[in-house]
């Protein structure tokens, strides 16, 4: 199976930042653009696959990598991480205001945190966000005070840096298959609600789905996890595709709180502008859940659907008839 690490990290606004309605986009290209800047060693080269250093390159393995020889599915592995934006919505930090987003990395990808942290340290001097008249065009700054690892499941909490020490710890909190099976073993059988904080982006026979269902969203969960599987973790799933969709065709939209928001992501280095809008909001799932509860963690975990880089398709799972508890209040803002 897979492993995964997730990480917080707390700013404080310098100046003015501005952040767009979803702010993934804005951070996974910052973090991309820092490690490209700081560890590419070969700038000459047209991209990373016709790169001869991209078998030991750290910026490749994080943003470009590529499939083993002689795996199927093409050439692009997923790659082996997901931000997840602020979730304030479009809104301007003032200066002095904090701002916080979060990063999972997975499997064997951990190994490069150093980099990330590296990478996010860059923000500093780059910059975030919108490009800003008061700013002369520059984007606003900010002062990078604390990275953490979390257990989104759980709520554990447990610092990796502080500004000012100068060290930086390990990141401890991994999250196996054994602690995702004990969570959803505490999930009802019978009754499910997800929060989807960020855009559900999915495609149903050539077809944006604009009206939620169970059975897509299983559907592509397993491929994802799957495929993670493969790339950084032990290999395949092992489990009954055929019989888990059954299972999630069966289970019927209790309550539909969902809607759908058009958002759209530009990028500076390719010139475009690409969709990531989808739905977001809450829905209440009924039916035989229990074989379908510990996927469903899993998806809370690594997102799911299109766009998942940049921090689309993350949601979290609860009960719906229990309260919220304190450690799912705390990490709303990042987990």
């Amino acid at each position: 199976m897979l492993t995964t690490h997730h990480l917080t990290f707390t700013a404080t606004a310098l100046t003015a930042v501005a952040l767009g309605e979803q702010s993934g986009s804005a951070l996974r290209g910052a973090v991309a653009g820092a490690l490209w800047g700081r560890f590419c060693a070969n700038r000459a080269a047209p991209a990373c696959d016709q790169c001869p250093l991209m078998g030991v390159c750290p910026v490749a393995a994080l943003l470009a990598p590529m499939r083993d020889e002689g795996q199927k599915g093409g050439e692009q592995r997923p790659r082996p991480y997901v931000v997840r934006p602020p979730r304030d919505g479009a809104r301007t930090y003032a200066p002095g205001e904090p701002l916080r987003f979060g990063l999972a990395l997975f499997g064997s990808a951990a190994a490069l945190f150093p980099y990330v942290v590296m990478a996010a340290g860059e923000l500093e001097r780059e910059g975030l966000g919108l490009r800003l008249p008061q700013l002369g065009g520059r984007r606003g700054t900010l002062r990078l005070g604390e990275i953490a690892a979390v257990n989104p499941l759980t709520g554990e909490h447990q610092p990796l840096y502080t500004a000012g020490t100068g060290q930086v710890r390990q990141p401890g909190l991994p999250i196996d298959a054994g602690a995702v099976r004990a969570y959803a073993a505490t999930l009802p059988a019978d009754a499910i609600t997800l929060h989807f904080h960020t855009p559900l982006r999915l495609i149903e026979q050539d077809r944006l789905l604009k009206r939620i269902a169970l059975r897509p969203l299983v559907q592509r969960l397993m491929r994802r996890l799957d495929d993670l599987s493969i790339a950084y973790g032990e290999g395949p799933l092992g489990i009954d595709f055929r019989a888990l969709l059954e299972l999630a065709e069966g289970v019927r939209v209790a309550e539909d709180r969902t809607g759908w928001v058009d958002v759209v992501s530009s990028s500076s280095r390719q010139q475009r502008r690409t969709p990531i809008g989808g739905l977001v909001g809450s829905a209440t799932f009924a039916g035989e859940l229990g074989p379908l509860r510990e996927l469903l963690a899993w998806g809370s975990l690594v997102h799911v659907g299109k766009n998942a880089v940049k921090g689309d398709g993350w949601y979290s799972v609860v009960d719906p008839c229990a309260a919220p508890t304190n450690a799912e209040a705390d990490l709303a803002y990042a987990l």
